[in-house]
């Protein structure tokens, strides 16, 4: 196998890749961002790259920038450990979030990951709202989700958790495993084969970087307990990055965001409340908004306790932010791209003006 077999190269990225070979530029994948330098895993090693100046400015958001994950295609200087990054190759998923703060913008968190490890510990800081944001944004990045709860030497009975978790996932995967004692890992790994990126995805202190330490068989990562007094976790972790696995697979390491601001989850949505989405299709109108039309199966199944409150109040939450997050992507592109274009018109004003 190859180094770039290894990190995950197919033929579908090789198709990707084509109209770059006349270039004579590399592909290479993206193991570690930061502050705009990328190390870039290449058939030759490992590359410290920079943006090309072209792709900086014709990107008009972030999520158009490489990524952990991303495969890219570069113009290499061995000799210097140096390469520059010229294009994003396609990507078959991303895990995006709204970037953190006021800003509406899109933030890539891992991208080409073919299973989302959604981690939550065994204890009382678990938070089925929380696990739902989660879902959401893994069932909208293309990759498919499966639910870790961790800590299970810890539990003395993780069968209410277990519950809960099967109840908000609705046929998506669940696993109770204790990377301490080794108790479930064996599932957990074998998710992540030869070629394949699993990304772990979750809080601070839910054992993202233990259960990472666990899967590379040496601790590589530095990892930090719960708060005694409320079970909260500490931030270990500060940045993403991309490990090679010793059984083949690759694994992306987060930070615990502190935020999980919703983007671009239209699909997601309905498929992470499929249950809600279904009841709702039983209301006597197709535009029922569920407050005081008659035949509103929805306010029925809230009253006969079918539907859970607090899952349908956290469905109508997000849908909301969702279309909030929307509405001001699309005014923010509508600007960026006048801004781009009076750009654009002035060099060709000023370049015609020089001849």
């Amino acid at each position: 196998m190859s180094e770039l077999e290894r990190y995950g190269w197919n033929e579908t990225r090789e198709a990707g890749f084509a109209p770059y070979r006349s270039k004579a530029w590399i592909p290479g994948r993206v193991v570690s961002e930061h502050k705009r330098m990328y190390r870039l895993r290449t058939e030759g090693g490992e590359l410290l790259a920079e943006l090309s100046g072209k792709l900086r400015y014709e990107a008009l958001e972030r999520g158009e920038l490489p990524a952990v994950g991303d495969w890219v295609a570069a113009s290499a200087r061995p000799e210097e450990g140096r390469a520059t990054i010229h294009a994003v190759l396609p990507r078959t998923s991303k895990f995006s979030r709204r970037a953190a703060g006021n800003e509406t913008t899109e933030q890539i968190v891992a991208a080409n990951v073919d299973t989302v490890f959604l981690v939550s510990s065994l204890n009382p800081d678990f938070n089925p709202r929380r696990l739902e944001r989660y879902l959401l944004l893994a069932w909208e990045s293309g990759a498919n989700p499966a639910i870790v709860l961790t800590k299970a030497d810890l539990c003395p009975d993780p069968t209410p958790y277990l519950e809960q978790a099967r109840a908000i996932g609705l046929g998506v995967p669940v696993h109770a495993v204790s990377a301490e004692t080794g108790d479930g890992m064996d599932a957990i790994r074998g998710y992540v084969s030869d070629g394949r990126t699993a990304a772990l995805l979750g809080s601070s202190g839910v054992g993202k970087s233990t259960l990472a330490n666990a899967m590379l068989g040496e601790a590589r990562l530095a990892v930090s307990g719960i708060r005694e007094d409320d079970a909260r976790g500490r931030h270990t972790t500060t940045h993403r990055e991309l490990f090679a696995l010793p059984t083949g697979g690759l694994l992306i390491d987060t930070p615990g965001m502190r935020e999980m601001q919703l983007w671009d989850v239209g699909q997601g949505l309905s498929e992470t409340f499929e249950d809600v989405v279904a009841v709702a299709a039983r209301c006597r109108f197709a535009d029922c908004r569920h407050e005081r039309e008659p035949g509103c199966a929805v306010r029925e199944a809230l009253r006969d306790g079918t539907l859970p409150e607090g899952r349908y109040r956290n469905y109508r939450k997000m849908e909301a932010e969702a279309a909030h997050a929307a509405r001001k992507e699309s005014a923010r592109l509508q600007a960026a791209k006048k801004q781009q274009y009076k750009a654009i018109s002035k060099l060709a004003r000023e370049s015609k003006h020089r001849r």
